[in-house]
């Protein structure tokens, strides 16, 4: 019985002063941030012990690494990015275009609101690509220009005078797995 009231006591003392040494660490985040706001150092340290709080029971411990390694004294702040990351990663997993979702994995492996940033642009520049034609494309003397077609009659009409079928061959050749950098070299 008494080892057994020693390790329960053991283990009291050392999360008393885990919690000690959180507060302390909440506090000098506070009045860091705010030196001589007191009503401002109350409020940040609620949030912070609200994002530490928080942070503690969270389970996905991917997104939690992502979170702390992005804000390592800022326990809000990691609320904020694991909530973002949690909802974006979801996003990913139901996307449909597998060469897209690649393209996203592949710039931004250990960030979730990154690929779907990527993968959204991504697919909106591959749907703009599908859809160029003949003389929808770049200026004659600079094919680095973009030139967009808009649905603007003057510049669709202008641009219906140019011929593009290889610069458009170029422009996939060159930026195969980018479709944002396809749009922009025609």
């Amino acid at each position: 019985m008494k080892p057994a009231l020693a390790f329960i006591t053991a283990i009291l003392v050392y999360t008393s002063a885990i919690a000690q040494n959180i507060e302390a660490k909440l506090r000098s985040i506070a009045q860091n941030r705010y030196p001589n706001d007191y009503s401002m150092q109350r409020f940040v340290y609620d949030e912070q012990k609200k994002g530490y709080e928080y942070m503690t029971g969270v389970t996905d411990t991917e997104l939690k690494n992502i979170a702390e390694k992005r804000y390592p004294d800022d326990y809000s702040m990691q609320k904020f990015v694991y909530d973002e990351q949690k909802k974006d990663k979801a996003y990913m997993a139901t996307v449909t275009d597998p060469e897209i979702k690649r393209i996203a994995t592949q710039r931004y492996p250990d960030d979730y609101s990154m690929q779907k940033f990527v993968y959204n642009e991504q697919k909106k520049d591959k749907g703009y690509m599908n859809t160029v034609t003949s003389g929808e494309t770049h200026t004659p003397d600079n094919y680095a220009a973009p030139k967009y077609v808009d649905g603007d009659k003057a510049d669709k009409d202008y641009m219906a005078t140019v011929p593009d079928a290889e610069i458009k061959d170029r422009a996939e050749k060159k930026y195969p797995t980018n479709y944002g950098m396809q749009r922009f070299f025609l």
